[in-house]
C-alpha cells in the first residue's frame, strides 16, 4: 500500500486518519499498546533524550497514530492527548496561567470549566472573568495588561450561543493573549479554529469522535511548535496521559464520525423544526436554523452541525417539567452527547451566568438525537407533551 499523499475530501480522509498498516503487518487499525516500563538497547539510548518511547505515560505507537490523526483532523501543529475532556481543559488552561494572572472565559462555558476556574484557578491567584459570548471583537476593551488566556466555547453547549472566533482571536493576537477554544460541539469536522486564528484546539473525544458512549478521552491540538511543547511539558509534569483502550476506540470511532455526525445534524433538523410548532416550546436553540441568532456565524465558520441542540419550556412547575422528561421513552436521562442513543438533561444556567443572567423563564432542556428514526423520536416528544397538556 502506497503513502497516501493527494489530500481527498473529508469522508475519504476520515476513513484514512489514523491506520499505518505498513508499520503493523497490514493490520488496519493500530494494536493497543498496553505499557509501562519501555525497555532500552542500551545505556547510550538510555541516556538520549530523544530515545522515540521513553516511558508508557509519554507515548506509544498508539497515542501516536491517534495524536497525528487529531493533529490533522484539526488542521494544527501537534496533539496531547488526555484521559477526559476535563483534563484536556485543565491541561489547556495550567499550560498558559500563573498567579498573579487575569483570563476571560465565555460566560456560555461547559460548567466544568467553570468551576476549574472558581474552586482551583482561583486558589492559585488566577482571576476570571466571564465575557458575554456575543461580544466578539469587543472583546478587547477587557484585555488587562496580565490577561493571558482567552478561553472560548462556540457554541455554548447549554445555551449555544455563537462566538465570533476570528475577531476574538484577532484581537487576543494583538496584545498577544492566547486563545483556547472548546471544539467538542463541532467536532474538528465543522470547524477549524485554528484556521481562524485560535492557538489551542480542545475537545473531549468521548463525544462524537469515540462516538458509542464509551470512552473517556480529551486532547488539545496546538496551532505552532512552541504552544505545543508547552502544553505537551505541562502533560508529562502532571502525569496526564489516555488510556489505551481508549486511544483505539477512537480512531475506530473516527472512521465514521462524518457518517454519524452527518445523520445526527439531518435527524436534529427534522426534530428542531418539529418543536417550533409546538405550543409548549417558548425557543429552540440550534444555530443550524435559518432563524437562529447564531445561524449566520454558523454559515461563515463552519461546514455544518451536529445532533446537540437546546429548547426553552413554556413556564410549568418543576413538578409538570419532571413528568414531561421522565415520560420520555427514547430519550434517557444523560450528561454526555455524540453516541449513538438520544438524550435528554435539564440545564440550570440561571445560577451560574454572571456576564449575562438567563432570563428565560421557562425550563431550558438539552437534546442529544442519535441514530433513532426521527420520526420515532418525535412521536416520543409528543406523547410527552400529550401526558403534561394540562399541567402546562
Amino acid at each position: 500500500m502506497s503513502e497516501k499523499k493527494k489530500k481527498y475530501r473529508e469522508a475519504t480522509e476520515l476513513v484514512h486518519l489514523g491506520i499505518a498498516p505498513e508499520e503493523y503487518f497490514g493490520i488496519p487499525n493500530p494494536p493497543i499498546v498496553r505499557t509501562s516500563t519501555i525497555l532500552y538497547p542500551s545505556v547510550e539510548a538510555y541516556r538520549n533524550p530523544d530515545h522515540k518511547y521513553r516511558y508508557g505515560r509519554l507515548g506509544t505507537p498508539l497515542s501516536d497514530r491517534f495524536e497525528k490523526a487529531m493533529t490533522e483532523l484539526e488542521e494544527g501543529f501537534g496533539t496531547v492527548s488526555t484521559g477526559s475532556g476535563v483534563s484536556a481543559l485543565t491541561l489547556a488552561l495550567m499550560s498558559f496561567v500563573k498567579s498573579g494572572d487575569h483570563i476571560l472565559v465565555t460566560d456560555s462555558v461547559y460548567p466544568p470549566t467553570r468551576d476549574l476556574c472558581e474552586r482551583y484557578l482561583k486558589n492559585f491567584g488566577i482571576e476570571t472573568e466571564y465575557y458575554d459570548p456575543l461580544i466578539g471583537g469587543g472583546i478587547s476593551s477587557l484585555i488587562r495588561d496580565n490577561t493571558s488566556v482567552i478561553f472560548l466555547e462556540s457554541p455554548g453547549s447549554s445555551t449555544f450561543e455563537m462566538q465570533d472566533v476570528p475577531a476574538i482571536a484577532a484581537a487576543a493576537k494583538k496584545r498577544g493573549v492566547i486563545t483556547i477554544i472548546d471544539n467538542t460541539w463541532a467536532a474538528g469536522l465543522r470547524f477549524k479554529p485554528i484556521q481562524h486564528g485560535v492557538n489551542i484546539s480542545m475537545q473531549a473525544a468521548t463525544k462524537y469522535i469515540g462516538g458509542h458512549s464509551d470512552v473517556n478521552l480529551g486532547f488539545l491540538v496546538a496551532d505552532n511548535e512552541e504552544h505545543y511543547k508547552a502544553i505537551k511539558k505541562t502533560a508529562v509534569d502532571m502525569g496526564l496521559c489516555a488510556a489505551p483502550e481508549d486511544l483505539y476506540l477512537a480512531i475506530r470511532g473516527l472512521h465514521t464520525l462524518k457518517l454519524r455526525m452527518d445523520k445526527a445534524q439531518e435527524s436534529a433538523m427534522t426534530v428542531a423544526k418539529w418543536l417550533q410548532g409546538r405550543k409548549e416550546i417558548q425557543r429552540v436553540l440550534f444555530p443550524a436554523l435559518p432563524d437562529d441568532p447564531g445561524h449566520t456565524i454558523l454559515k461563515r465558520d463552519f461546514t455544518g452541525a451536529c445532533g446537540v441542540f437546546g429548547i426553552v419550556l413554556q413556564p410549568a412547575s418543576n413538578e409538570t417539567v419532571t413528568k414531561f422528561i421522565e415520560s420520555l421513552e427514547l430519550f434517557p436521562i444523560g450528561s454526555s452527547w455524540g453516541g449513538y442513543e438520544s438524550l435528554i438533561r435539564p440545564e440550570y444556567v440561571r445560577k451560574y451566568r454572571t456576564a449575562v443572567p438567563w432570563a428565560e423563564k421557562g425550563a431550558l432542556l438539552r437534546l442529544q438525537i442519535g441514530l433513532e428514526d426521527p420520526q420515532d423520536l418525535i412521536e416520543d416528544l409528543e406523547q410527552g407533551f400529550g401526558k403534561i397538556k394540562l399541567a402546562m
